[in-house]
């Protein structure tokens, strides 16, 4: 069923409240999703992406119910990711004929995924595509976060349709911004950017001051997962522009795994030493195997520095801290400060790969970390306090 987002648009997309895990595997999405598409009428008709191929035949359904399909008269593909496109071959089998707009990067990844020669009209950022009343201005967004993305502006309504930028994975009963609860938005905002949107900050910034610099009016965002931004919808453009900015608050991160507690126990210790230091700041602590890895990769890009522990096995580290720190590699995270430690029986490899690993993430390595034999005696706890009293200081 179609929900009214302004007098010319309407809202046929599908809201996923099963879906836990997203790209895959990588990404958990414990309050669901949505996979936003969008009919704007005027004296010309156009279909704005479509859902997950799962939902295809549900949506080509719903769809008819809203519009005859052969009165769209124009398919707009803001990115080629299937699920925003995972509808398009069921729907192009029965209006075959229908131009599609896209960038030149989303013909090759559509055809890539589908292998179908459709009627491609590739844009670029200016192009136009009038409907009547109204026009369409496609803006290119290369990188957010796909090669093929691109906004469509709206003309008239004020529109910007941001495709996956400004969105969340968030399923809910209410559309709009201003209806759903604050705190569950936000959580679900800084994590998507977190990530997904943190090794494309730079072209983040970019392509809000160009958007902005266009000058046009923005009375409402219609993102492709989550709710649609109406009451204040630039806060969230704000928000990414902050984020954007090599994002820190005053918190250190301490993340580790561990076999036998020792490790544990040294991070409890190491965290107790940060707060003698600095009472005011934030100190969080995560067992990597058993924590959910996006969520703390969420509080690894709030994090001004962090501590990554795990003792030695096998002359190396544990999975969880391995992936993990795979992870947050390719995120390429910015202006942050790290040390490694980790408890040892006999080799102890443990600290000196996870530091060559944070620094291959680009962090800044403050210390050369701190290491202990065997499950930490009253001494080594002592050790170890004192190691975040001066991790601390260098941090502060």
């Amino acid at each position: 069923m179609g929900i009214t987002v302004k007098d010319h648009i309407t809202w046929v997309g599908k809201v996923d409240w099963e879906i836990r895990k997203f790209h895959g595997e990588e990404y958990s999405t414990r309050r669901g999703s949505t996979y936003n598409s969008y009919l704007v009428r005027d004296e010309k008709t156009v279909l704005i992406d479509t859902v997950w191929k799962p939902f295809a035949k549900e949506f080509i359904e719903n769809l008819k119910k809203e519009i005859d399909l052969k009165k769209i008269d124009f398919i707009i593909a803001s990115h080629a990711e299937s699920d925003h496109s995972g509808a398009l071959p069921e729907l192009m089998r029965l209006i075959p004929d229908t131009p599609i707009y896209c960038t030149a990067n989303a013909v090759k990844s559509l055809k890539g995924h589908y292998h179908q020669d459709w009627d491609f009209r590739t844009v670029k950022t200016g192009d136009r595509l009038n409907i009547g009343s109204q026009e369409f201005i496609f803006i290119e967004a290369p990188m957010l976060h796909w090669p093929d993305s691109m906004f469509s502006y709206l003309t008239g309504d004020n529109v910007l349709f941001s495709n996956d930028a400004f969105g969340q994975h968030y399923a809910t009963e209410h559309l709009f911004n201003d209806l759903v609860d604050q705190a569950e938005l936000f959580q679900e905002c800084i994590k998507y950017y977190a990530n997904i949107l943190t090794p494309f900050s730079a072209l983040v910034d970019r392509k809000i001051k160009e958007v902005v610099g266009f000058g046009l009016p923005v009375d409402m965002i219609c993102t492709s997962h989550g709710v649609i931004w109406r009451d204040n919808p630039l806060q969230i453009v704000t928000k990414y522009a902050e984020w954007a900015a090599n994002y820190l608050e005053n918190q250190v991160t301490i993340i580790y795994d561990t076999m036998w507690d020792g490790t544990r126990r040294m991070a409890e210790a190491i965290a107790g030493g940060i707060l003698q230091t600095d009472p005011g700041v934030t100190v969080k602590l995560y067992n990597a195997a058993r924590t959910d890895k996006n969520d703390i990769i969420t509080e690894v890009f709030k994090s001004k520095a962090i501590l990554v522990g795990s003792p030695t096995i096998n002359r190396g580290i544990l999975s969880a801290i391995a992936g993990l720190l795979e992870e947050i590699r390719g995120l390429g995270f910015k202006d942050k400060k790290a040390a490694a430690f980790g408890a040892y029986g006999w080799s102890g490899e443990s600290v000196a790969m996870i530091t060559e690993r944070l620094r291959e993430g680009g962090f800044t390595l403050v210390t050369d970390g701190v290491k202990e034999l065997w499950n930490p005696d009253d001494q080594s706890l002592v050790n170890c306090v004192s190691f975040g009293r001066d991790f601390g200081r260098l941090v502060k």
